[in-house]
C-alpha cells in the first residue's frame, strides 16, 4: 500500500503540473485572441471566420478539462489511502484525471491549430496545414504512451472487483 501510495501521488503531482500549464496556456489565449481585438468596438477583428468560433470553443474546453482534470488530480492528492480507496476510488479518480488531461491536450492543439488557420490561411496556405498536422503529434504520443496505464487501471479496477466479492454458494 504505501509503494501504491508514492506511485499514485507521484503520478498525479506531475499530471497536475502538466494540466495547469495548459489550463494557464488556454485562459491566456482567451484573452489575446488571434487578429486582436477592433479598436473602436472591443470585438475580436476575425470574429466573423468560422475558424474564430473553432479556436474559441477548442479554447473553451481545453479549459474547462484541464481544470477537471486539475480538480480529479487534486482529489487523489488529498485522499486517505484506505485499502478500500485502492480498490474503486483512487483508480476511478486516476482514470478521469488521465481522460479529461488527455481532452485538454487534444482541444489544446485544435486551438493552437485553428489559430494557425486564421493567420496564415489566406496568405501562405501550407503554414496551417504543415501545423495542423504536427500538432497531431504530441497528441498521438500522449495517447500512445499513457494508453497502456490507462487500460491498466481500467482493467485493474473493474476486473478486481470480482476477485474479492463474496460468492454466494447455493451448496
Amino acid at each position: 500500500m504505501e509503494k501504491g501510495e508514492k506511485w499514485m501521488k507521484n503520478t498525479a503531482n506531475h499530471c497536475m503540473v502538466v494540466a495547469a500549464l495548459i489550463a494557464t496556456i488556454m485562459f491566456a489565449a482567451a484573452f489575446t485572441l488571434p487578429g486582436g481585438n477592433n479598436g473602436d468596438t472591443g470585438h475580436p477583428i476575425l470574429l466573423k471566420k468560422s475558424a474564430f468560433v473553432v479556436f474559441v470553443v477548442a479554447d473553451a474546453v481545453s479549459l474547462c478539462t484541464s481544470s477537471a482534470s486539475i480538480l480529479m488530480f487534486l482529489a487523489i492528492l488529498t485522499s486517505r489511502y484506505a485499502e478500500k480507496d485502492f480498490l474503486v476510488s483512487l483508480p476511478v479518480k486516476l482514470m478521469v484525471g488521465l481522460v479529461t488531461l488527455f481532452l485538454s491536450i487534444v482541444t489544446m492543439m485544435i486551438a493552437f491549430s485553428a489559430s494557425f488557420f486564421l493567420l496564415y490561411a489566406e496568405s501562405m496556405k501550407w503554414i496551417p496545414v504543415s501545423i495542423a498536422a504536427l500538432a497531431g503529434v504530441p497528441v498521438v504520443l500522449f495517447a500512445l504512451l499513457q494508453s497502456r496505464l490507462l487500460f491498466d487501471v481500467i482493467n485493474s479496477t473493474f476486473n478486481s472487483r470480482h476477485l474479492f466479492r463474496p460468492k454466494n454458494r447455493m451448496i
